[in-house]
């Protein structure tokens, strides 16, 4: 039979209230003699907390939920360890909860939240489950909420973002100043905030450069891969375009397998950038160029400001941008005519 609080007291010959402060770290005033004997004896029955017990006393059950749209995508997949890894080092335990980019298991996923009494919610966001009912949901919460990778302008919460624009600008760029003006792009989906602003950046990249903007070189795909494969190769074989923006790398994956399809050499033929260098890049041949967001560190950082909002050591609302890093490598070159 596992040991009670009240046994460890009985043992210790203190209150088990003093217990109680040991074990949720808050011994302050109890003697430093005293806290070791607790200690000890909870280290030699191998005691562990009845977690609801105590969450019906501090009202804290040391939980938090993650709630994202794509588990198979593996951006997530490094968000989720560094969200993970801040969690468990706090003694927090996370929820992993994969909306399927649908609005109704979304909501369904807030609610099981507010039920089980979760102390606080990440989430990711998108326009499509946008509307009424899911922002109904998220504002019923009543606990800390931060989002992560994509927000929305009707949702007054902290975040942790990149600046897409800025870094859909710095990739077009790149390409134009190795000489290349028939740049084609493949977007995501158009009702993802991330999407568009990428997409603005390369606009913007062009307007700038002074090259006309083609909207036949625009294809949009669903940032997975066989999307990305089926958009270059309607791209490739209906237009001259020299280089491709892919706006992650899953769609540069798929450039890669159109472009071997058709014959064409990268980067002799084409040059190409993706998004976001994840680790599955260094199987590519040659390896991609890329704009490298801190997937891991975004995760992180959004984990501490969810957990400093729980503990009450910051209630303003805070939006931080991370920041991204344009990397060169074997898959762009110079255009030559």
């Amino acid at each position: 039979m596992s040991l009670t609080i009240k046994d460890i007291a009985k043992i210790a010959d203190v209150s088990i209230a003093t217990v109680s402060r040991v074990i949720n770290n808050k011994a302050e005033g109890i003697s430093e003699e005293t806290r070791q004997r607790v200690l000890q004896i909870v280290k030699e029955h191998n005691y562990t907390p009845n977690r609801i017990a105590r969450s019906m006393i501090t009202k804290n059950t040391r939980t938090i939920g993650l709630i994202i749209p794509d588990i198979r995508n593996p951006f997530f997949t490094e968000l989720v360890r560094g969200v993970e890894d801040v969690a468990n080092r706090f003694q927090y335990t996370v929820f992993l909860c994969n909306g399927d980019k649908e609005v109704h298991k979304t909501i369904e996923y807030l609610n099981l939240m507010k039920e089980n009494s979760a102390d606080g919610v990440l989430l990711t966001v998108s326009d499509q489950i946008m509307g009424k009912p899911f922002q109904q949901a998220v504002e019923q919460l009543d606990m800390p909420v931060v989002l992560i990778d994509r927000g929305h302008q009707s949702l007054k919460f902290s975040g942790v973002y990149i600046d897409n624009v800025k870094a859909g600008y710095k990739a077009v760029n790149y390409l134009i100043s190795l000489s290349h003006t028939e740049i084609g792009c493949i977007a995501g989906p158009k009702e993802i905030k991330n999407s568009h602003d990428r997409l603005q950046g390369y606009l913007e990249a062009l307007k700038t450069a002074g090259i006309p903007v083609n909207p036949e070189y625009i294809v949009h795909s669903n940032f997975e891969m066989e999307e990305g494969y089926q958009a270059a190769k309607q791209l490739l074989t209906r237009h001259q375009v020299t280089a491709i923006f892919a706006l992650n790398d899953l769609i540069a994956f798929g450039v890669y397998q159109a472009a071997e399809e058709l014959g064409l050499r990268i980067p002799d033929d084409l040059s190409v950038v993706g998004f976001d260098d994840l680790e599955y890049n260094r199987l590519l041949s040659p390896k991609l160029t890329t704009i490298r967001q801190p997937i891991y560190e975004i995760g992180e950082t959004a984990a501490e400001i969810l957990l400093k909002q729980i503990q009450g050591r910051r209630r303003a609302r805070v939006e931080t941008y991370m920041e991204i890093e344009l990397v060169v490598r074997g898959s762009t070159a110079r255009f030559q005519k």
